[in-house]
């Protein structure tokens, strides 16, 4: 039987790193992220998510995003699933229609088209939306050195936030919406419980 791809999705500050781990290590799965999982995207990352990089366009990060998606599907994520093996993700496509569609105001129908072709059409299984408000993002942000994308101002992130919640909406059967709030080892049972009534893993 293939393995369930899953994507953990949320604001900068959400808590998605920590429960990714949590949850893969429960089911013994591959853990990668957007953008950065393979040699490829480590260098892509690295000048997505550098703050010196104030020119970067909307455009270029779309572009630059989606070339390391398909780096990311075709070498990591698509094998491990086809051995039968589970993939937990920090990010995913759906980031790109979260911040590069609702939070930078590119269109969202030419940004689905232009990361379709990216991954295959290979959607996650199942994305586990971990929802914060902006003033927890700010808190916890606050604690840490930040980099090009934490370091967006608060209508970027109402935007993306706004962009998260209608995608939830638009995919119930695809989504987990899951409050962030509750302490760390709650909310992983919280997460675990979910996903096995959700997808019997």
């Amino acid at each position: 039987m293939p393995g369930r791809y899953i994507a953990f999705e949320g604001v900068e500050g959400c808590g998605k790193s920590t429960h990714v781990k949590r949850l893969a290590t429960h089911l013994d799965a591959l853990i990668t992220r957007e953008p950065g999982g393979t040699v490829v995207g480590t260098m892509l990352r690295e000048i997505l998510t550098n703050p010196a990089n104030t020119q970067l366009s909307p455009h270029a990060e779309a572009l630059l995003m989606a070339a390391d998606r398909a780096q990311h599907l075709r070498e990591l994520v698509v094998p491990a699933l086809a051995a039968g093996r589970h993939v937990v993700s920090d990010r995913s496509v759906y980031s790109s229609l979260a911040y590069q569609g609702y939070g930078r105001g590119l269109d969202l129908a030419e940004l689905r088209r232009l990361n379709d072709f990216a991954i295959g059409s290979r959607w996650p299984d199942l994305v586990v939306y971990i929802r914060v408000d902006l003033a927890a993002v700010r808190r916890r942000l606050a604690k840490r050195d930040t980099d090009r994308f934490e370091r967006a101002d608060d209508d970027f992130f109402t935007r993306a936030i706004h962009g998260f919640e209608e995608l939830a909406q638009q995919e119930p059967n695809r989504w987990l919406i899951i409050d962030g709030t509750p302490p760390k080892d709650e909310l992983e049972l919280i997460i675990r419980r979910a996903v096995t009534e959700r997808l019997g893993v």
